[in-house]
């Protein structure tokens, strides 16, 4: 085995940011001034603390504080007088006059308690690095360098967005200002929604859009056009993505977003394939087989050079985790920002290691419950599609139903909407009957009046109405597009 660098053997003996100064200071003035815990306590916790010491101080002068008790040094002092550390330093009486003696300014709590916060977050990112090498110098552990650089990466995201969780209460204005920004953003946005546009105008009207932290579940039984919905969505996300002026990489664009798509089941060729052939005008088999014109091939290249730079990325990795979907959306995230992310589909994917004795039922709660908290954590929305179970066959009315989820219980649970895809056209086909006979006519009638449509069914949205909405689907293109229609339909709320 090679011998560590001379940098490596300076880092074994290099003493860890710390500032005991900072740490004593503040202990000090919560004895003086009891009530400049409340200052720190929403952000600082016991294992910030460099000092074992320190950190078993803060801990029970917090408790005794939260109990209603008074503490100052001569209340504390039985509760260290035979600590070993404390005796080391002449005694419990004598350090906790000395902690007092140090006490920081009431005004300059806050200022100590981040100081202190902050060197624990830089400990934490030295602890990563050097966990890192351990792992990355052992080979012969049988951890594949794929799983040391996802947990690596997710320790390091854990790291960067500590700050962002865990403050507590938020006042009401505090809460207003975020809701009245919201509805700044929508009235200066494209199309005056609060979340991501479909592109689809008349589900934008129901949804007001892909809403942020959102986990939208997309069902339908196969051969109805879920990955093809999916697709088109994710296509003009990414088509009207604006960024913000003067910001290379930021979550707020301006209209659209970055779009992370993880197909499980197509290869990003296909994927690919089938967005420029909707864009193109020309059906995917066509292309496949190379039965095109050299207009059509054209028309084709100048396509795929419009859109060849816009912000969709595809991750086609067959049987990934919920952990490892969620490293490589930070991942995009930290690089490029993200607006939506797409998973084609969510019965492929597979729970924890951990789970893998455990039932279905159970790996599939802990994939949704995983993309919820994922879509929380982002801020972003999740389209997750869905697959539905061979019930819907077995009834004379197939239109789909909240019931009919595969595993249904967690993900109508967590779900915040629930879209199914139905096509009548597509039933129509399969029971067409000889042809020339009366039934054939009345079939060709249905057929005529079918052929084209979908129905997107709004099942379940937790902030808006339910019902149905109408598209024009073109199974050539595999391309949804909005239908121009006089109907409305009478629109209900969830509960």
């Amino acid at each position: 085995m090679n011998e560590h660098p001379k940098d490596m053997d300076a880092l074994q003996h290099w003493t860890a940011p710390h500032n005991l100064e900072a740490e004593m200071a503040l202990l000090g003035a919560i004895l003086v001034n009891n009530p400049a815990l409340d200052k720190v306590s929403g952000f600082l916790k016991p294992e910030h603390f460099s000092e074992g010491l320190h950190a078993r101080l803060y801990e029970t002068i917090s408790g005794m504080i939260v109990r209603g008790h008074l503490v100052t040094p001569v209340t504390l002092v039985p509760y260290y007088r035979d600590d070993e550390a404390m005796g080391e330093l002449g005694g419990a009486a004598a350090y906790l006059a000395k902690l007092t003696a140090m006490a920081a300014p009431i005004v300059n709590v806050t200022e100590y308690g981040r100081e202190i916060y902050d060197l624990a977050r830089r400990r934490a990112l030295i602890e990563i690095g050097e966990e890192l090498v351990v792992h990355a110098r052992k080979p012969d552990t049988g951890t594949p360098v794929s799983a040391i650089i996802e947990d690596s990466e997710k320790a390091l995201y854990e790291v960067a967005e500590e700050a962002r969780f865990g403050q507590g209460f938020a006042s009401f204005g505090e809460a207003m200002k975020e809701a009245i920004d919201m509805a700044a953003a929508a009235y200066q946005r494209d199309g005056g929604l609060s979340g991501l546009s479909t592109g689809l105008v008349d589900l934008d009207e129901r949804l007001g859009g892909l809403q942020p932290s959102d986990l939208v579940i997309l069902a339908a039984r196969p051969a109805m056009g879920k990955t093809a919905l999916a697709t088109n969505i994710a296509y003009h996300v990414a088509s009207t993505w604006k960024p913000p002026a003067g910001e290379d990489v930021s979550p707020h664009a301006q209209d659209g977003g970055v779009v992370a798509f993880f197909s499980l089941e197509m290869s990003a060729e296909q994927l690919a394939t089938r967005i420029v052939a909707a864009q193109a005008g020309i059906p995917s088999n066509d292309i496949r087989r190379g039965k095109i014109s050299s207009s059509q091939f054209k028309r084709l290249v100048d396509v795929s050079t419009q859109i060849s730079n816009m912000p969709l990325f595809i991750d086609d990795t067959g049987g990934l985790t919920i952990a490892q979907v969620a490293a490589r959306a930070r991942r995009i995230k930290r690089q490029h920002g993200l607006g939506l992310i797409v998973l084609d589909y969510l019965q492929l994917l597979a729970g924890s290691g951990r789970r893998a004795s455990d039932s279905r039922v159970q790996e599939v709660t802990e994939i949704t419950t995983g993309l919820k908290a994922l879509a929380k954590e982002l801020n972003v929305p999740i389209l997750a599609l869905s697959q539905l179970s061979r019930q819907v066959e077995n009834r004379d009315d197939r239109k789909p139903q909240l019931s009919d989820l595969r595993e249904s219980g967690s993900i109508e649970q967590d779900a915040d909407v629930v879209l199914f895809i139905y096509r009548e056209e597509y039933y129509l086909a399969r029971k067409e009957p000889k042809a020339g006979s009366p039934e054939h006519m009345e079939w060709q009638m249905e057929m005529d009046k079918h052929t084209g449509i979908a129905e997107v069914h709004i099942a379940k949205q937790r902030h808006g109405p339910t019902g149905k909405v109408p598209l024009q689907f073109d199974g050539n293109l595999t391309k949804f597009s909005n239908l121009a229609r006089e109907e409305q339909y009478p629109e209900s709320m969830d509960r």
